[in-house]
């Protein structure tokens, strides 16, 4: 790999793993805690950790990462928290996955790239507790690079003070950074999020940008830091308050083809799946997003 931004991408890399390490903990620390309902007689669930590889196209091994899913446990029926870092080429098709970055100056001429990430799903028991995703990264060419990521709730069973919390502490984070941020990264998670065939949106909103780089490198990764440390404070305190909320089979029903909503915009929509999909990283870790059960009507 070009020896280009080293210093930059390890510091990138090294974050994001933090990131993962401190929301493997909070969620353990949730699950430590006991519960009521049905769930209550299970042991506190615990993240089973793998490595995960990347190959390249002809076989060489191309960067990895860890892989760390939780299921069955008191508060989560599944949870992922993927990081990786991965580099190479960017063949065609990659590069037709990547939707926003289409006509990347040099790319045709010099295809390598370097990416690192985080990206989390969460899918409740509690049908009133609200599902979650989340994902910052940072990606590099030789020719330029940025940031993207945020993070959007998928209540199935919707709360207004959950949906004003969640947001407000988003916006709390990125105020720092400048008061028209977080109206337009609410505005583009509200378009990026939305599902054509359903002519609805996949939850009830967050934030959400993709190549974002103003030139100073320090700041963007600020940015990116601040929006990955508002994802405890935002989300936490409603699995705390709705993790022993009494439900129904009606709920249950309710959250299950909420689920398939939410698996059919991953599947058919969803950047960072195409993109991990088509180049070469493990299938399991891109598909982790998907729930352990969901429904059609």
């Amino acid at each position: 790999m070009d020896s280009a931004m080293d210093t930059e991408k390890t510091s990138a890399a090294a974050w994001f793993r933090e990131l993962r390490d401190s929301i493997v903990a909070a969620f353990e620390a949730l699950e430590d805690r006991q519960t009521v309902g049905p769930t209550a007689d299970r042991p506190a669930g615990r993240f089973e950790v793998s490595e995960t590889q990347r190959q390249s196209d002809d076989g060489s091994e191309a960067g990895g990462g860890l892989m760390s899913v939780l299921r069955g446990g008191r508060v989560f029926e599944k949870v992922g928290v993927n990081v990786s870092t991965v580099f190479g080429t960017l063949g065609d098709r990659a590069q037709n996955a990547m939707a926003a970055r289409k006509g990347i100056p040099g790319m045709a001429d010099d295809p390598r790239f370097w990416a690192s990430g985080i990206s989390l799903v969460a899918h409740m028991q509690n049908p009133h507790a609200p599902a979650v995703h989340m994902n910052t990264r940072m990606f590099w060419t030789p020719q330029a690079w940025w940031f993207g990521g945020g993070s959007d709730l998928n209540p199935c069973i919707e709360y207004a003070e959950d949906t004003a919390h969640f947001h407000a502490t988003q916006q709390a984070h990125l105020d720092p950074h400048g008061a028209d941020l977080y109206p337009r990264l609410k505005a583009w998670a509200d378009e990026y999020f939305y599902i054509p065939h359903r002519k609805r949106a996949r939850g009830v909103g967050g934030i959400f940008m993709d190549d974002h780089c103003t030139g100073d490198w320090q700041a963007d990764l600020a940015l990116i830091r601040d929006i990955g440390r508002a994802f405890l404070p935002a989300y936490v305190p409603l699995v705390d308050h709705r993790r022993d909320t009494e439900w129904s089979e009606t709920d249950k029903d309710t959250q299950l083809v909420h689920r398939g909503l939410y698996a059919e915009y991953n599947l058919v929509y969803d950047r960072g799946t195409k993109f991990g999909l088509e180049t070469g990283h493990d299938a399991n870790a891109v598909l982790m997003s998907l729930p352990p059960m969901a429904k059609w009507v």
